[in-house]
């Protein structure tokens, strides 16, 4: 298994300690040629336009490419803007991976952070979040599931392979949201063995 966390800015390092925390080396993902040989991927948090602009060019067809064909792939905050198929306020989405609009900073500024505890579905009902000038989801596009929502708002969907969430998992100590998507990950590589191809 072959987890990479997209390394150009943002909550990198969090996302390796809560994989290798789970027996998993990730692999920071900073060029188009890392991408070679995953069988995952998360976006991290950051400056969403900071990470659209340096991933600019061919290493963004490529993301797009294996968000078509099926890669696992996991956002959080700011990955959740790159990987929306609309952001309210711009034009044109980034990887457009799963059917969902998404409002950015809708929590409120940095100094607005805050934690709480929510119920996730299929993972648990205590599940501790941190927002930090979190995108919320504003629409659900037909075959996307909410799994979570904070005061009215979904802040955690899924669509097939791709997992999005508001809030950084990655940023406490339990590893049960990481664990869910390494269970996507294995099921990608189950699917993919019995094709032949091999991950």
């Amino acid at each position: 298994m072959r987890i990479g966390v997209l390394g150009l800015q943002g909550a990198v390092r969090e996302h390796l300690r809560s994989l290798a925390q789970l027996g998993i080396k990730g692999r920071i993902v900073k060029k188009q040629e890392d991408l070679s040989g995953l069988s995952g991927l998360i976006l991290p948090g950051g400056e969403s336009t900071a990470i659209s602009l340096l991933a600019a060019g061919s290493f963004l067809e490529e993301l797009r490419r294996l968000a078509r064909e099926g890669l696992p792939l996991f956002g959080t905050c700011a990955g959740m803007i790159l990987l929306a198929h609309e952001v309210e306020g711009r034009e044109d989405p980034v990887i457009d991976a799963i059917d969902i609009t998404v409002a950015r900073n809708a929590s409120g500024r940095q100094v607005d952070s805050f934690e709480t505890v929510l119920a996730v579905e299929g993972i648990g009902e205590d599940i501790p979040a941190v927002f930090i000038r979190a995108p919320y989801v504003t629409r659900l596009g037909e075959g996307v599931t909410s799994l979570a929502q904070h005061e009215g708002s979904v802040v955690m969907a899924q669509q097939g392979n791709v997992l999005v969430s508001s809030f950084h998992p990655e940023l406490t100590d339990d590893l049960r949201i990481h664990r869910y998507f390494v269970g996507m990950v294995e099921e990608y590589i189950r699917s993919a063995s019995k094709v032949g191809v091999n991950h």
